[in-house]
């Protein structure tokens, strides 16, 4: 487990006062706004292969999503790797009377133990260090939360709530520079197209948050962008300006924009002035210069075609 926390192996079925059912596969939901990747590989086959033999061991968790559904809170993988096993149910425990900010920590919290923060994706990270800074985490919630987490690895322990200071800052919590943590705080305002970039290195994070001041719809339309073009932080500045105080700007004005700075550049040049000008009256033109050089130049290169006959 590499000194990490991992619920989808646990072998403690932890106790009746759970209070967990079994609920159909099909009657299962992923979480509204999950943004964390499942297993996948060999990973994802090792969890299958254990839950076809033992079944899962370790409820999921969830709360009612409605019409006689249920909405994963924890345990995306254990259902993924239930579904591909053929299971036609799975043991969860039903949180009732969450609010979303509370949801969304069981879905954050329960990641973080099981991976660690390090081995989160990029945009991954951007989330979770979003949430830490947001005003609406609330600590204590979290310490609650961390400790039920805990105690599931453990069935002999008591959940309790762990004191940390709630002046703690989000960079120091992660070993981050409070820079660093401002540009998270920036990539998870992008689209999940251009998180995907980022996490697939397509584009940079610097690039990212230049983009991250666009709207929704203007992000959209660069991630259509970057199917043809590419995207350095240089080209994401210069969209980020073009776009304007309001972020908006529009596929075609993306593509005129690229147009306009790939065209090639004309070359000039240049003669020395004394050079020429004993040629020409001091009252001749600049625009009359350039005419009587151009039809000499064709006059000469004329000549000296016709001598090569």
């Amino acid at each position: 487990m590499n000194g990490t926390f991992d619920l989808d192996f646990m072998l403690s079925a932890g106790n009746a006062d759970n209070g967990f059912k079994q609920i159909p596969v099909d009657m299962l939901v992923p979480y509204h706004n999950h943004k964390f990747t499942l297993y996948e590989g060999d990973r994802l086959n090792d969890m299958v292969e254990s839950i076809r033999t033992n079944g899962v061991l370790v409820p999921i968790v969830v709360q009612s999503a409605g019409s006689g559904k249920y909405e994963i809170l924890i345990g995306h993988n254990r259902w993924n790797a239930s579904v591909i096993a053929g299971k036609k149910t799975v043991p969860a425990i039903i949180k009732p009377g969450l609010t979303e900010d509370e949801a969304e920590m069981y879905v954050i919290e329960s990641n973080l133990l099981q991976r660690g923060f390090d081995n989160l994706r990029i945009s991954e990270q951007a989330s979770v260090i979003a949430m830490r800074y947001s005003k609406m985490f609330s600590e204590d919630k979290r310490n609650e939360i961390v400790a039920e987490l805990e105690a599931l690895q453990d069935s002999s322990k008591v959940p309790q709530s762990v004191p940390v200071s709630s002046t703690r800052k989000v960079g120091a919590e992660y070993a981050m520079s409070k820079n660093s943590v401002a540009r998270l705080i920036r990539i998870s305002k992008l689209c999940d197209e251009l998180k995907t970039a980022i996490d697939e290195g397509v584009i940079s994070i610097r690039a990212g948050v230049e983009l991250s001041y666009l709207d929704d719809e203007s992000q959209k339309a660069v991630s259509e962008l970057l199917k043809t073009e590419k995207i350095d932080m240089k080209k994401a500045s210069e969209i980020r300006s073009a776009a304007g105080e309001n972020g908006s700007i529009d596929i075609n004005s993306l593509k005129n924009l690229y147009l306009a700075k790939s065209k090639p550049k004309q070359e000039i040049y240049k003669i020395q002035k004394h050079k020429i000008r004993r040629f020409f009256s001091e009252n001749a033109k600049s625009e009359e210069i350039e005419e009587i050089i151009e039809r000499a130049l064709e006059m000469y290169f004329s000549g000296a075609e016709e001598g090569k006959q």
